[in-house]
């Protein structure tokens, strides 16, 4: 995201949090795929975490439409809701970056997979990625 919006600057960010979220989710499925035989607690780490992910895609969905409802007019009660909710995005994919490390360092079947080793840490990026693309849209809230 390279520009300032204006008063389309929230739903700049909204639609980029989608994109993301959508990746993130994908990218857990990606690494199951990729690590067949990935320990079972990091299968299941990441289901949680393509659910989680996908759910905040959904909310990022909603927050669209309720902007395209009120024709771009956002009220403050809905615009502190968004930012509360572009907070939660960052913090969530920051939490995410961290678990890409915990497993790329705890499990056995990624170290022994230089390939998925690649991809995680090619994944980690893309989300620190959108993590500073939020963070500098912020400035223009």
């Amino acid at each position: 995201m390279k520009y300032f919006y204006g008063d389309k600057n929230p739903l700049r960010v909204l639609d980029e949090i989608e994109l993301w979220k959508h990746q993130e989710s994908e990218h857990t499925v990606v690494i199951r795929q990729i690590v067949k035989d990935l320990e079972d607690d990091f299968v299941e780490e990441l289901k949680a975490w393509e659910l989680a992910l996908s759910q905040a895609e959904a909310m990022a969905v909603r927050y669209i439409e309720a902007i395209n409802r009120s024709t771009n007019q956002i009220d403050y009660e809905l615009l502190e809701e968004i930012k509360d909710f572009i907070e939660f995005s960052i913090n969530q994919s920051l939490s995410f970056v961290e678990y890409l490390n915990i497993l790329v360092a705890e499990s056995k079947a990624v170290s022994n997979n230089e390939i998925a080793v690649v991809v995680i840490n090619h994944i980690r990026r893309e989300s620190e990625y959108l993590i500073g693309i939020i963070k500098a849209a912020l400035k223009y809230f």
